[in-house]
């Protein structure tokens, strides 16, 4: 049975260190946090069969709500819609804007229509609940926390993180990944691998130019942080005091063994994560060029040719295997593959023979 968890940026380890904070306020937004996202536990795959339902070819038309503080999204208020002008306020517009550029970046790059490539509304919801410190895509739509102002910052200000949560939404309408344990930290690798090609393409930078940073606006200037997640180097995202060393490994050597509960991280999707995030690094780097051209195109052809069950090794193959149909048996897209896998502890099983 597939299993779609709902998928928050900020990691739960970070909001559970917050905990400790000796600032009053902190621990109250953080547990807060916590309580309000565990609250949605077991909700994502209702909403998935929800808009399933009612979904109806709408060519990714945009509409954003105000939830005004309110954490019931029926009672939020239309504020912008398709045609409609930049509006009075700045959360509204960017969550707009971003969903727009997402919206681009798949037709342009992947030809794909909406993130169900079947033009499936895009909807925001913005200033959901009281110093809500996460974003989240629940199935069917996106909200967004304004954070607490004091660790975090409005979550609509990256467009990496809004990027990553549809994301999320491709993966459920593509291989469906089981978000637990292997599976479930390839579901929020390929979510950060969106992320980042949509920055860099908006911003058109290469794979060489990009920072490859992963929420870098999500924190307050007063917060000793890089970001989120780094796919250059896992684990050097932070490292202060407030919540500890980031615990991402880059390599299956350091592979993080959690339980696959909730205090667990499901297995710890978004730690181990940082190990499919380096090798797609290391593919963008090794290819050179824009990230979201060879390097998109396998990992994007990969992910539609994965099953909810698929693991780092699964996922390793295929790329290869994709590399070589794509590319040619032998190409240097393809040896950038096996190479970056290979560095991360994943050696591919597959022999060009094979991939051709």
């Amino acid at each position: 049975m597939t299993i779609n968890r709902i998928s928050c940026v900020t990691p739960p380890f970070i909001l559970t260190r917050l905990l400790d904070s000796e600032n009053v306020e902190i621990r109250q937004a953080a547990l807060a946090t916590l309580v309000t996202t565990a609250n949605l536990r077991g909700e994502r795959t209702v909403r998935g069969l929800i808009a399933g339902a009612l979904a109806a070819p709408a060519d990714g038309r945009r509409s954003v709500y105000d939830c005004k503080g309110s954490t019931f999204l029926p009672f939020a208020t239309l504020v912008r819609s398709e045609d409609d002008g930049p509006v009075a306020d700045p959360s509204a517009n960017r969550a707009f804007d971003g969903f727009g550029s997402i919206r681009q970046f798949f037709r342009d790059v992947f030809q794909r229509n909406s993130i169900d490539d079947r033009g499936m509304r895009l909807q925001g919801y913005v200033h959901r609940g009281n110093r809500y410190n996460n974003a989240f895509w629940d199935g069917q739509e996106m909200v967004f926390g304004d954070g607490d102002g004091l660790v975090f910052s409005d979550f609509t200000g990256s467009l990496d993180v809004i990027a990553h949560e549809l994301g999320h939404g491709v993966t459920e309408h593509t291989a469906g990944l089981e978000y637990r344990r292997q599976s479930g930290a390839l579901n929020e690798s390929l979510s950060d691998v969106v992320g980042s090609m949509v920055k860099q393409w908006a911003l058109q930078q290469t794979a060489d130019q990009a920072d490859w940073l992963i929420g870098a606006e999500v924190f307050t200037p007063t917060i000793d942080a890089d970001a989120l997640r780094s796919m250059r180097a896992p684990g050097t995202a932070f490292d202060n005091k407030l919540f500890g060393k980031d615990p991402q490994p880059d390599h299956m050597d350091r592979f993080v063994e959690l339980p696959d509960t909730d205090e667990g991280d499901w297995g710890g999707v978004h730690i181990n994560s940082g190990i499919p995030n380096k090798a797609f690094y290391l593919v963008a780097t090794g290819i050179g060029g824009n990230s979201w051209e060879a390097p998109g195109r396998i990992w994007y052809e990969s992910l539609k040719a994965s099953t909810s069950t698929t693991q780092f090794q699964d996922f390793a193959d295929t790329t290869y295997q994709k590399a070589g149909q794509l590319y040619g048996t032998g190409s240097n897209q393809q040896q950038a593959v096996k190479e970056a896998w290979a560095e991360v502890g994943i050696p591919v099983t597959t022999t060009p023979s094979l991939a051709g």
